[in-house]
């Protein structure tokens, strides 16, 4: 290690349990971090902080102004362009500074994708806000062997679990199916407080950093807790998970979610009045320019800001991609965003 590194990391080197080894194996750790807001931009802060070698960052949303009292990377110039939080992250965390290297990708996490985004990675953390994508990531580490560590957090609650295929539960051990879209509380529903999500990240960092830094004798040692935590009452609950071995995913290795594909359809997006539409070919690219030119006359704003664009038309404000992908903001009626988006865009 550099005379460099060892001043900058010196605090958490002078930690007994962690100490240069673990350093040394924190640099040269490639880690995922899969959404980048509330919880995504907390983990990709601290990963930054701590020294992880490599991060790569993947969100598929744009920043908003509702998004600033809890999601720690952007700032109020961010939200009035609103940039894409995958490379507006990438921005925050490069005036850190430091020894990380950190990969931006404004894209929608499926199962075409995620062999790429997470080739080579030790660990990815879950910084999402859907189950589906939760179950998709579950699969994709248990048939690659690779831990990741689930967090979600709603109201002032929050729950936290880390997933070592082979050696203790993954997430369909707990929850074999995803439980219906309206028995749950949503960001949207139960509102969301900041210290809720720092409380649930710092648990999930925790366990990054003891896990990437560990010696192989120390991770055999490993075990596996459901921890829920209530910021707001001071409240904190630990369940062991338990591997079941009728587990559809790592006990009958079923991974239904990922091999099901890229999900085609129109997504509503928690708590943002938004919905994301992808194109019904795979592999579609658009001419950003070419939709530009045909929706001048009738659209407000319209703009291409380098790999995107966006405009307003009929009352909804469109951010389309390169790959063809879309934000309709102003409505969470699916069928009314893929309207306007075959109307505008027709790919």
């Amino acid at each position: 290690m550099s005379d460099g590194a060892e001043r900058r990391f010196d605090r958490q080197i002078r930690f007994a349990e962690f100490g240069v080894a673990g350093q040394e194996r924190l640099g040269a750790a490639r880690v995922l971090v899969v959404g980048c807001g509330a919880l995504g931009g907390s983990l990709a802060l601290q990963m930054t902080r701590i020294g992880v070698g490599e991060l790569v960052l993947v969100d598929r949303d744009v920043v908003e102004w509702t998004n600033l009292p809890r999601q720690v990377l952007f700032t109020e110039a961010h939200a009035n362009d609103g940039a894409p939080k995958a490379t507006a992250a990438a921005e925050s965390l490069a005036a850190i500074g430091g020894p990380t290297k950190v990969t931006a990708h404004v894209a929608h996490v499926d199962g075409e994708n995620l062999d790429e985004l997470a080739r080579g990675a030790a660990l990815v953390l879950d910084g999402t806000d859907n189950l589906t994508t939760r179950y998709l990531i579950n699969d994709w580490c248990v048939r690659e062997r690779v831990p990741w560590i689930y967090g979600g957090v709603v109201g002032a609650s929050g729950l936290v679990m880390p997933v070592i295929p082979e050696h203790g539960a993954c997430l369909s051990c707990l929850f074999p199916e995803p439980p219906p879209a309206e028995h749950l509380a949503t960001c949207d529903t139960a509102g969301v407080i900041l210290p809720a999500v720092q409380a649930v990240t710092a648990a999930q960092a925790a366990l990054a950093m003891r896990w990437l830094a560990a010696s192989a004798e120390q991770r055999a040692t490993f075990e596996t807790w459901l921890v829920e935590l209530d910021v707001w009452r001071g409240e904190q609950r630990r369940v062991r998970a338990e591997r079941d071995p009728n587990c559809p995913t790592c006990g009958r290795r079923d991974f239904r979610h990922l091999e099901a594909g890229g999900e085609r359809s129109a997504i509503v997006l928690c708590g943002r009045n938004t919905v994301q539409i992808r194109p019904a070919r795979r592999a579609t690219r658009v001419d950003l320019a070419r939709v530009l030119d045909n929706v001048r006359l009738s659209a407000e704003r319209a703009e291409q800001l380098g790999n995107f664009a966006r405009f307003e038309v009929e009352g909804f404000r469109v951010t389309l991609f390169g790959d063809g992908r879309a934000l309709i903001e102003g409505t969470a009626d699916a069928g009314r965003a893929r309207a306007i988006y075959d109307r505008w865009v027709g790919t």
